[in-house]
């Protein structure tokens, strides 16, 4: 293909510069945690080739320190890619492997630019671009999801566990179609909140399985060729071992390169997640609407002025931004699922996009889910007294008569009431239709959370 140049600081060599030639698309660029998760495949592929007699012990330990530095940071500003890219992911592949084999290659003495330690025969032996791209992409994705989210999603379930057991002796009036219901306790509505995260994060690790499943080994198409048959099986065991992770071969290698299903399928978690979170901060917001002329039956931490031009004003700015982050997880999850659709015979060739995508909406949703409990749940506040009268005015606790006087009877009271202002207890005792202990009783609020029949 000719000459390129290349920097002479650059430890990347000629395939990545040319890939940076032609993708100068988005300067959307890989992230820390898919470095790492190639610099770790990097060094235990070293490992097992040297292990195997495939190369040299020098070579290989020369090889394991460079991946090695990949792997902790030491060497990022040299993935210079752009995420659109070919789709295989190839051109990173080779960033990776023209890295490490040029910093090897110093190490040992050598130039860069030598091959001393060769990219594809050395640092990229028994491997493929189109095995190691889907590897790392689960590697990261793991990392992230232990390390990052479901530790995250966990403080943000007992951040709300917690307020569900503070407010539980609070009744409130319910709300359907934002409408006045039958009441409630705000203890109740937190422990429903509390449920859904449980209910995400047992989501999310019903997902981890099939992500643990590896497609190293299987190199261009899934038959293993170019690679030892020992291969895959120790270096995954090393790249466990380093992670700590579950990791496993996959079970069919045509299955874990010819589709992206494991990712389709956490991000179909992820999403799930992300409408859990909105639905909670946009109640929150509704909830602390006011403080004079909406609900304002809680009080959410103020952080900051809500206005350049409104004085005093404070807004729900944590909810806001939880809202806005899983907008576009949700946004996210559509890419994933379009990338899924890339996967075509032995190949899927979306798949930068794809690992761009499931990490980033790991990473921030985990960090909305920690900033939501620490910024905002942990904080808020009841305002008892906005709450009971706002519960007083209600009208719908005429549910509680209506299996003593019936419903048309209920529903002629509860007009009644709106229309002249008196209560209920009032109009039904008024009209001979309860005795005022049976009304004081079938009005009881409390029992009315409890659910069952009014006796």
């Amino acid at each position: 293909m000719g000459e390129v140049e290349v920097p002479m600081d650059a430890y990347y060599g000629a395939q990545t510069q040319r890939a940076v030639s032609n993708f100068p698309i988005s300067n959307w660029r890989f992230g820390r945690r898919f470095i790492q998760a190639l610099g770790v495949i990097k060094w235990a592929a070293a490992q097992t080739n040297a292990e195997l007699g495939l190369v040299a012990p020098e070579v290989a330990d020369a090889i394991k320190q460079a991946a090695d530095e990949v792997a902790t940071g030491k060497l990022d500003d040299q993935f210079v890619l752009d995420i659109f890219q070919t789709g295989s992911g190839t051109s990173t592949n080779m960033n990776a492997n023209e890295v490490i084999s040029n910093r090897a290659a110093e190490i040992l003495g050598g130039a860069k630019g030598s091959k001393q330690v060769h990219p594809n025969d050395h640092v990229n032996r028994c491997q493929s671009s189109n095995d190691v791209i889907p590897t790392a992409t689960h590697i990261a994705a793991l990392v992230a999801i232990t390390e990052d989210l479901l530790p995250a999603l966990e403080l943000l379930r007992q951040e709300l566990a917690a307020k569900a057991v503070q407010f539980d002796h609070i009744v409130k009036s319910g709300r359907t179609h934002l409408m006045d219901a039958t009441p409630v306790r705000l203890g109740q509505e937190f422990a429903g909140y509390a449920s859904q995260i449980e209910h995400g994060l047992a989501r999310i690790a019903g997902s981890l399985p099939h992500l643990s499943e590896l497609a190293l080994g299987g190199t261009a198409v899934g038959t293993g060729l170019g690679a030892d048959d020992r291969f895959a099986k120790r270096a995954i065991e090393l790249i466990s071992e380093r992670t700590g992770l579950p990791l496993a071969e996959a079970t069919n290698h045509f299955e874990a390169q010819g589709a992206r299903d494991a990712v389709v399928e956490v991000s179909g978690a992820l999403k799930t997640v992300a409408v859990s979170l909105s639905r909670i901060a946009n109640d929150l917001r509704w909830s602390a609407s006011g403080p004079r002329t909406g609900f304002a039956e809680i009080t959410l931490p103020s952080l900051q002025p809500g206005s350049s031009i409104m004085p005093g004003k404070v807004n729900p700015v944590i909810p806001e931004a939880v809202i806005q982050v899983a907008a576009q997880v949700i946004g996210n999850d559509a890419v994933i699922t379009l990338g899924g659709l890339g996967s075509v015979f032995q190949l899927n060739t979306m798949m930068p996009l794809m690992a761009y995508n499931i990490i980033f909406s790991i990473e921030t949703l985990a960090s909305a889910a920690r900033l939501f409990a620490t910024a905002c749940i942990a904080g808020i506040e009841a305002d008892e007294a906005r709450i009971s009268d706002n519960l007083g005015r209600s009208l719908v606790t005429v549910t509680a008569l209506m299996p003593l006087i019936g419903y048309d009877a209920a529903a002629a009271v509860s007009k009644q009431a709106y229309a002249t202002g008196k209560s209920l207890r009032e109009i039904v005792i008024e009209q001979g239709l309860l005795t005022p202990e049976q009304v004081d009783a079938a009005l009881d609020v409390n029992k009315m959370t409890e659910g069952g029949l009014t006796e």
